[in-house]
């Protein structure tokens, strides 16, 4: 392996980490936003509000997506392994 495919391996791998990671990262910001509007909306200002839902919610959105980031790292395994010499 020369040093072109080792960065392009890599680029992938960094490239599969960030679109592995939207699904439950987008969750988290989404529900934080909207907890927050409602903590500002109704002045409750507690730590643990904001909290649980989104522990919640990310949780949720990995069981969802779970499926399809398992496709996605085997698949991108199958194909890293199959491109060894």
């Amino acid at each position: 392996m020369d040093a072109d495919s080792a960065i392009d391996v890599a680029r992938q791998a960094v490239t599969l980490a960030i679109v592995l990671g939207l699904p439950a990262l987008l969750t988290a910001l989404i529900v934080s936003l909207v907890v927050s509007l409602l903590q500002a909306v109704t002045q409750v200002q507690d730590y643990t509000l904001s909290l649980v839902p989104k522990i919640i919610a990310t949780l949720l959105a990995v069981l969802l997506a779970g499926p399809w980031m398992m496709g996605r790292l085997v698949e991108f395994g199958r194909t890293m392994f199959g491109t060894l010499p």
